[in-house]
């Protein structure tokens, strides 16, 4: 393989010859492709030399999650950060504390049912809304929420309405307060300046390029910490029905953001923004091949070799896979791509351990 740092056929094009944007806050929501946009962005901070905000000592891998960001939060030796994308609480006063003035702010949703499917699985056996129910049933669960659901436990973050506890807001606010929700939406609208939605995650890319004027090659990414097909479980239409009624705050937030997404699509051109999601799905597949020459391993955590690329297996049925790098994958690819392919694969814990070694 010849020694190229491209993988897309025009990755040095950037929309409008701007320098790139590289203040940024990504607030990771729950299981919503968060892990793999934080790989994403660490991948960036590193290639462009920029400075990214680790948690304290004191809150772990997290910035203290769940209580409300504060600026205390974040490990000195990491100020001022360029970049903040680890798990925490919304709070816009005390991130703009810590953050440069011309920061961007990006967030990142999923639909409420598919969320809440992979929430309750995932979180299973680490919040006691969820263990309570008999049989580990989410359809149980789901007939009589209350009967399981206490919202003053710390866990119950987990179990209503994460996506708005994420943003900062009351999980149990009744969300038939129309007012409340309007002030919410108008809040996080003014906040950030991209909703990206997990169901669209392509086009969501698209549209933070041209936001942050980036190259292609600045977007590619593998999933991460994505779990079995076998450890899903299938939703139907009424199952699907019932997990918004209960996560209604989720819900509307959901729906909002996502025709927000679908303006921005437009504002781009529909059409422009489908053929760069085709370019980008091409030069992942160049870099999938490189990587794994023609043969891609994904594997059940469990099952890989290679240690520093297991990501953390949850107790119970949710399955997390992780890309297995084959032992002579670095064969004849060039030192950058060599690179790429190991830290594209690493999973969050491992990857922070990196980012602490390399300021």
């Amino acid at each position: 393989m010849t020694d190229t740092v491209s993988f897309s056929s025009r990755s040095n094009a950037v929309p409008s010859q701007k320098t790139k944007h590289t203040n940024l806050v990504f607030v990771k929501t729950h299981k919503t492709a968060g892990s793999t946009m934080q790989n994403l962005l660490f991948r960036f901070a590193q290639h462009h030399n920029l400075t990214v905000a680790l948690p304290a000592e004191f809150c772990d891998h997290k910035f203290c999650y769940p209580s409300l960001f504060s600026h205390t939060f974040v490990r000195p030796n990491t100020l001022p950060p360029n970049i903040m994308t680890s798990h925490l609480r919304f709070n816009m006063k005390e991130l703009q504390l810590v953050m440069p003035k011309d920061t961007i702010y990006i967030t990142i949703l999923r639909e409420p049912s598919f969320m809440f499917e992979s929430l309750f699985n995932y979180f299973l056996n680490y919040c006691d809304s969820f263990k309570r129910v008999p049989n580990h049933s989410l359809e149980t669960f789901l007939a009589d929420p209350w009967r399981y659901y206490q919202p003053n436990e710390e866990d119950s973050v987990y179990a209503r309405n994460t996506m708005t506890f994420d943003l900062g807001k009351d999980k149990d606010h009744p969300p038939t307060d129309a007012a409340y929700v309007q002030a919410f939406l108008a809040e996080m609208e003014q906040a950030f300046s991209l909703v990206m939605i997990t169901d669209y995650f392509d086009e969501s890319l698209i549209v933070l390029r041209h936001l942050l004027s980036w190259d292609l090659d600045d977007l590619l990414y593998f999933k991460i910490n994505s779990r079995t097909e076998e450890s899903k479980q299938t939703l139907t239409p009424a199952l699907a029905s019932k997990i918004r009624d209960w996560n209604a705050l989720d819900a509307q937030l959901y729906d909002y953001f996502n025709a927000s997404l679908w303006r921005k699509i437009a504002a781009l051109g529909t059409a422009f923004v489908a053929k760069e999601v085709r370019e980008l799905q091409q030069a992942q597949e160049n870099l999938m091949r490189s990587c794994f020459n023609g043969e891609v391993q994904i594997r059940s955590s469990k099952d890989m070799e290679n240690r520093s690329l297991r990501p953390w297996q949850p107790v119970g049925t949710a399955e997390i896979m992780g890309f297995d790098l084959p032992l002579n994958f670095s064969h004849g690819l060039s030192s950058h791509v060599k690179e790429l392919c190991l830290k594209i694969a690493t999973p969050e814990l491992h990857y922070l351990d990196i980012l602490q070694n390399f300021k």
